[in-house]
């Protein structure tokens, strides 16, 4: 049977869902949110950890190892985009007429379930917003269900499954699966060069994220200061919200920004004109000002008060892998971020700078051919904000190596740094080199956190 890729009647006489790929952090959260709901689920991995663990207890069957009788008996077998179609269980479901779908396409169904659907879009700050909003909900008692791209303390994990109406879902632009949605209210941070080796070219991507907004049946909420989104926004016949910091005539505004602690900001919030509280940030960066406006112009619309936002801004502390502490090294901070463009590298080394360390030391790990043969010229510029840069082999992910751009082509442009051969000689040279006064950023969004792990004497 032919790969599924509608998701209005997905789930039309279904009643046995088999995952492959369980283990995923994008698939739990789906898992959770149809296990409640009443269907059986099965899942298979390759690794024993600790999201199949928490699958077993709900109830999941869950085996290690991919096998064809792993999907016998399912009504709908859901794939994530890490698996090949080569796979012996996808394999298996269509030569036994078992209807395959990629993951998106579920979560574009799971979408429609829920009264009131936030999708959060953006080239830089998804996660984040996506946590805040689900934060303030959460605290709010509107029990939320979510799907984020990182793992958001307050719930213990990728996503929930709430009783509430609203459900949060991080809206990912990559293969414009982002169109898979059915938003009610689209959030869009900003619109930057990313996914060009996909899309072709800027306007390409505007439009695709055109197309996303389009689809929102209540709002569509756009920062007022990305000339990308406002952009997008001038095409949009929805209606629309504005946030951002530099415009007097935005529906949503930040005013008065200070620091209330080195790396840590706050600001007065602007509601149509009108002050109406003040939001102080536990997650550090000025660039987070954006995310927390994004989350009180969304949550405010819905009904929630500014105190509840501002309490939702106090108790994000930052989603997994977004500056999140991981210890020490001979006394030197040990943080780690996804950070992979130069926009993200940017923000997060201008945020390491504001918080008096005596040395801010880059471990970079580049992501993709593609991105890195693109973006050179600006991740050398920005990854010079750093007092020291050390730089690992790029990792391809799903990209084959064609030899026209290597590590060293990066390393030649940043006075001084180091280039090494792996994540382990990375974490050898902190171990070697730094010291108390020292901050250490792992960045890049494929595993060089294990290079934090190693720093801290945490195991992989």
């Amino acid at each position: 049977m032919a790969n599924i890729t509608d998701p209005s009647n997905l789930l039309d006489g279904v009643k046995h869902i088999h995952f492959i790929g369980c283990g995923g952090s994008g698939m739990y959260p789906l898992i959770q949110i149809l296990a409640t709901k009443g269907y059986e689920i099965s899942g298979s991995d390759v690794l024993e950890g600790s999201i199949p663990g928490y699958e077993r207890k709900m109830g999941v069957k869950v085996t290690i190892g991919h096998s064809p009788e792993n999907v016998k008996g399912a009504d709908l077998v859901v794939y994530s985009a890490a698996i090949a179609h080569s796979n012996v269980e996808v394999a298996a479901a269509e030569s036994l007429g078992i209807p395959t779908v990629e993951r998106s396409v579920l979560l574009g169904y799971v979408s429609r379930l829920y009264p009131s659907s936030i999708c959060v879009a953006g080239t830089h700050g998804k996660t984040t917003c996506t946590s805040m909003i689900t934060t303030a909900l959460e605290l709010a008692g509107r029990d939320p269900s979510a799907v984020i791209g990182g793992k958001l303390p307050r719930i213990g994990g990728y996503g929930k499954a709430g009783d509430g109406k609203n459900i949060v879902i991080e809206a990912c632009e990559f293969s414009r699966t982002f169109l898979h949605l059915a938003p009610t209210d689209a959030i869009l941070l900003n619109v930057d060069n990313d996914h060009l080796d996909y899309y072709g070219s800027m306007e390409n991507l505007k439009a695709a994220f055109g197309e996303f907004c389009a689809m929102a049946t209540d709002r569509v909420f756009v920062n007022a200061d990305d000339a990308n989104s406002m952009e997008v926004a001038a095409t949009l016949k929805n209606s629309i919200v504005t946030f951002g910091e530099k415009q007097a005539d935005v529906d949503f505004r930040a005013i008065n920004v200070h620091e209330h602690k080195p790396g840590f900001f706050a600001f007065d919030l602007v509601e149509h004109g009108a002050v109406t509280g003040q939001i102080a940030l536990s997650a550090p960066g000025r660039h987070n000002i954006y995310n927390a406006l994004a989350m009180c112009a969304v949550c405010r619309t819905l009904g929630l008060t500014v105190e509840e936002c501002a309490a939702a801004a106090l108790d994000f502390k930052g989603a997994g892998r977004r500056f999140e502490i991981y210890g020490e090294c001979n006394g030197a901070l040990v943080v780690d971020d996804y950070a992979h463009h130069p926009t993200e590298l940017e923000a997060t080394l201008k945020t390491a700078r504001s918080m008096g360390y005596k040395r801010v030391v880059a471990v970079h790990q580049p992501f993709t051919y593609s991105r890195t043969r693109a973006l050179l010229d600006d991740f050398a510029r920005v990854l010079q904000l750093a007092d020291v840069v050390v730089l690992t082999p790029i990792l391809g992910s799903r990209e084959v190596d064609d030899g026209s751009v290597k590590t060293a082509d990066l390393a030649a442009k940043i006075p001084g740094s180091i280039e090494v051969d792996s994540l382990a000689a990375a974490a050898d040279w902190v171990k070697a080199n730094c010291g108390a006064g020292d901050l250490v950023v792992t960045l890049g969004c494929g595993d060089v956190y294990k290079a934090s792990k190693m720093m801290t004497g945490q195991s992989l």
